[in-house]
């Protein structure tokens, strides 16, 4: 009977979004906020990473280009979607209520076919200025994101999470894969650090923001089974998320540099996060784990850049 409650409310806000949209001024900051370009911003860092480290500093300049390029229309392409699908769940969030598609500026309609031409210019840019091989990373990281993440797991199932860092760890594979057109052991240890750092990277804002997403109706896993339960998943996530990260080491791939950072930061995460089980504020504590997660993977990836071998 909840859900069945639940999932009528949801429909009414749907309809409720829809048909409230109203003459207020859009502009094209409205577009640009509806990609997330926070979220482009970071996954650009990965990709720029995953090219710059199959090219060994051989770097060719035009084709850099297409890859990061088409890598963020395919991006920007996934979240639009997924503020089209979401905008239900939107209005019931204080992190999402003052979107534009949520308070109305922007009809629906228009937010779901901008979203699909990003994905079709994004993929045709792969397609044809890197190849084909990175043009179906992209196809296949945007379906996972939005029909598998989006539109199934994430309002029905506790492990949205890791179903949903299958298509964030794709990025960093795809500007690798747009030098290098096999998936071999630098983009399979690529694809594993992302996978493995987005987890905790999220529970921790799941933590901080457990009562709105609980209000919103997202089973999260905060939300469903709690936080000590969180915390020792994100544990797990991290400790393995350590050695994986030196592997770019093992593999030649990276220098020494690399090696002693990635070490120090993966080994201080794990200590923060085995903190949070004796924290006596849980949202402070996400909040810290939060901004040390984006830290950690901007650094991570500028470093491997810059000691590339």
């Amino acid at each position: 009977m909840k859900e069945q409650a639940s999932l009528e409310l949801g429909v009414e806000a749907v309809a409720a979004a829809d048909e409230t949209t109203q003459n207020l001024p859009v502009s094209w900051r409205d577009f640009v906020q509806l990609a997330k370009p926070g979220i482009l911003f970071s996954n650009s860092i990965t990709a720029f990473g995953g090219f710059w480290v199959a090219s060994k500093w051989n770097i060719d300049w035009l084709l850099m280009i297409y890859a990061l390029l088409g890598t963020a229309l395919v991006m920007a392409s996934g979240c639009v979607l997924n503020n089209y699908l979401d905008r239900d769940m939107d209005t019931k969030m204080a992190r999402t209520q003052k979107r534009a598609l949520a308070v109305g500026k922007i009809a629906p309609q228009t937010v779901l076919l901008y979203g699909i031409i990003l994905g079709i210019i994004g993929l045709a840019v792969l397609w044809f200025g890197t190849n084909p091989l990175s043009a179906l990373l992209g196809l296949i990281g945007l379906f996972l994101y939005v029909w598998v993440y989006t539109a199934w797991f994430k309002r029905t199932s506790v492990w949205s999470t890791f179903v949903g860092s299958f298509s964030g760890a794709v990025p960093p594979v795809i500007g690798y894969c747009a030098v290098v057109p096999e998936i071999d052991a630098g983009a399979l240890i690529l694809f594993g650090i992302m996978f493995l750092w987005q987890p905790p990277h999220f529970w921790a804002l799941g933590i901080r923001r457990m009562e709105e997403y609980r209000a919103a109706g997202f089973p999260l896993l905060p939300v469903v089974r709690g936080t000590y339960v969180t915390k020792l998943s994100m544990v797990r996530y991290i400790v393995l998320l350590v050695p994986v990260s030196l592997l770019l080491y093992v593999f030649g791939y990276v220098g020494e540099i690399y090696l002693a950072a990635a070490a120090v930061m993966g080994l201080y995460w794990a200590f923060l996060s085995i903190k949070g089980f004796k924290a006596e504020d849980e949202v402070q504590w996400s909040k810290k784990m939060f901004i040390f997660s984006i830290n950690y993977l901007t650094l991570l990836f500028i470093i491997m850049v810059v000691n590339t071998v």
